[in-house]
C-alpha cells in the first residue's frame, strides 16, 4: 500500500554555503517562489550568530529525476541576508 503524505513533491531547497565548504539546509519547498519568500527567515533561525559572517552564498536548488533516483541541481544564487544588528532590530 502506498501512503502519500504530500499532494505535490517538495522539489526546491535553499542551502547556505560557508567559507570552509560546509553547507546547511535552510528550507525545502514546492516552488522557487516559496523558497525566495521563506529563505531569509529560515536563514536567521537556522544559522547561529557566529556563522553569519562565514556564509558566502545561498544556493537555490531543484530536484531533478525520480523521487528515489535523482540529484539536486543548482538553479541560482540567492543573496545572503544582512545580519547587522540595526537592520535586525528594524525588521522586528
Amino acid at each position: 500500500m502506498l501512503i502519500q503524505t504530500e499532494s505535490k513533491a517538495q522539489g526546491w531547497r535553499a542551502v547556505a554555503v560557508f567559507e570552509d565548504g560546509s553547507e546547511a539546509l535552510l528550507f525545502v519547498g514546492r516552488s522557487s517562489t516559496q523558497i525566495r519568500q521563506e529563505y531569509v527567515e529560515a536563514y536567521l533561525s537556522a544559522v547561529t550568530e557566529e556563522e553569519w559572517e562565514e556564509a558566502t552564498s545561498i544556493r537555490m536548488e531543484q530536484w531533478s529525476g525520480a523521487p528515489d533516483a535523482g540529484r539536486w541541481v543548482s538553479k541560482s544564487t540567492l543573496k545572503v541576508p544582512s545580519t547587522s544588528p540595526v537592520k535586525l532590530r528594524l525588521a522586528a
